[in-house]
């Protein structure tokens, strides 16, 4: 599910911030972060808009 995959490199970012990962390892995690969130976020829309036109 996409809420086990955000909280799953939610802290491997963490982690790797933690540990002083060099700049580009963590910029690279926050991307992927960033894209899984926005995936989430487009889902959650889509779901709330499809049961709006489900049920006038």
């Amino acid at each position: 599910m996409l809420n086990e995959e955000i909280c799953i490199l939610r802290n491997k970012l963490n982690k790797s911030i933690e540990q002083g990962d060099d700049y580009k390892t963590i910029y690279q995690l926050s991307v992927e972060l960033d894209e899984l969130i926005a995936q989430y976020y487009n889902n959650l829309k889509s779901s709330k808009e499809e049961l709006i036109l489900t049920n006038p």
